[in-house]
């Protein structure tokens, strides 16, 4: 068995790397498409009306594989929130 020592920063700086390398790796597998259920978890609406609202009105992108499979694109939702933020005073 091998011991291995390391100075307090050299293990804090390691453990930053690591901590790092895996957000980026988690990060890249977000998919850009997304069901209804995490739109609306997105939005912080709880009702399918307004989802389908803000669809129809083209407010955000959605896509419509099949009948009645419908994904929405992540990136769109987050545009209309920003879109639609308000700055404080």
């Amino acid at each position: 068995m091998e011991v291995i020592c390391l100075e307090d920063a050299a293990l804090y700086t390691m453990i930053e790397q690591v901590v790092e390398r895996l957000s980026h790796a988690h990060d890249d597998k977000k998919d850009n498409w997304i069901s209804d259920e995490e739109a609306m978890h997105l939005l912080n609406i709880k009702s399918h009306t307004t989802l389908q609202k803000l669809r129809d009105e083209g407010k955000i992108r959605f896509s419509q594989p099949q009948k009645r499979v419908i994904l929405y694109d992540r990136d769109s939702i987050h545009d209309y929130l920003d879109k639609n933020a308000h700055n404080t005073f």
